[in-house]
């Protein structure tokens, strides 16, 4: 990241789900070494060897032992561990494995989630900070309507977690309908709407960016 370039695009290579591995460990080192893969989210829309998501009822009871493997893997390899859609259950044993800060890159706060809800409890948030990991807070319009609400869903999560946890979970282009954030030139807007809700500009660099920033050099050490 800090040899990025202003003048021409940069990526991080991420995988939202870790369905391609089959059960293959070996296929970390393959999809690092010819494909560049610095992120990988654990599991999506579909039970796999991994582990249980949220939004269908349990089948391994959290993450499996292959998963742990696999987490240990990508600490070892300098691979980003995201556990987005990943039961509590899951993140339970994830925090309990993982070497490194996990990511949660996208979801939302609530009190009482409902069954099979991709949102989380503040138990669910703790484990992610316990680790000195970083939550993505979600903008789909249902849930934040707008800039506003968005920072002021941000705010709420940081009373929970602390600012050093919390960023942006921007989903882009895996939001099915509507969202408040859906396209990056509204950066400057989402900044204004976090300094207005009474943050500082170093803490809305933090949630903007920079805590993925740290925990992605984290994983790199």
């Amino acid at each position: 990241m800090a040899a990025a370039r202003a003048d021409s695009p940069a990526i991080v290579v991420a995988s939202e789900g870790a369905d391609s591995l089959e059960g293959r460990i070996d296929r970390v080192d393959e999809f690092y070494e010819k494909w560049g893969l610095r992120h990988l989210q654990l599991t999506h829309y579909r039970v796999n060897e991994l582990g249980d998501i949220q939004t269908v009822p349990p089948v391994h009871g959290g993450l499996t032992d292959f998963g742990a493997e696999v987490i240990k893997h990508c600490n070892e390899r300098g691979i980003v561990v995201d556990v987005a859609h990943g039961t509590y259950d899951l993140v339970k044993r994830a925090a309990a494995v993982t070497a490194k800060p996990l990511i949660l890159s996208h979801t939302s706060l609530d009190l009482a989630p409902r069954a099979f809800s991709r949102t989380i409890n503040a138990e669910h948030a703790k484990l992610i900070a316990a680790t000195g990991g970083v939550i993505g807070v979600w903008p789909p319009a249902g849930i934040y309507p707008d800039l506003d609400a968005l920072a002021r869903g941000m705010a709420r999560l940081v009373d929970v977690i602390g600012v050093d946890h919390v960023g942006l979970g921007s989903d882009m282009m895996g939001i099915v309908g509507p969202a408040s954030f859906d396209d990056y030139a509204q950066l400057p807007a989402l900044a204004q709407a976090l300094l207005d809700h009474g943050f500082n500009a170093d803490e809305a660099g933090k949630i903007l960016g920079g805590n993925y920033r740290r925990v992605f050099e984290a994983s790199l050490t």
